[in-house]
């Protein structure tokens, strides 16, 4: 076969893309304190780490898909497939 169609295939599966040491998710948060502190200064500078080390440290201690579920169970987000949160019945 020729190499110009292959391609590497990654380690792991599960393995989220990362940018420097952080995951994409993180990244967005980051990006996000950071220009909320860039733009209103001064206690931002206080809240921008506590916030990132709140929200890393509650990602690595739940399990896999815990913040999505939680923005789901607040309706913030829909699941593809899944009914609204709030419905009370269901009707096969």
């Amino acid at each position: 076969m020729s190499d110009k169609h292959s391609k590497s295939f990654p380690q792991y599966l599960s393995k989220p893309f990362q940018v420097l040491w952080f995951e994409v998710d993180e990244l967005v948060i980051f990006l996000f304190c950071l220009t909320a502190t860039l733009l209103y200064g001064k206690w931002m500078w206080l809240v921008f780490p506590v916030a990132m080390y709140g929200y890393i440290r509650t990602k690595r201690n739940n399990p896999r898909g815990f913040l999505k579920h939680l923005l789901y169970i607040m309706g913030f987000v829909q699941m593809k497939g899944y009914p609204e949160y709030f419905q009370k019945e269901f009707h096969e």
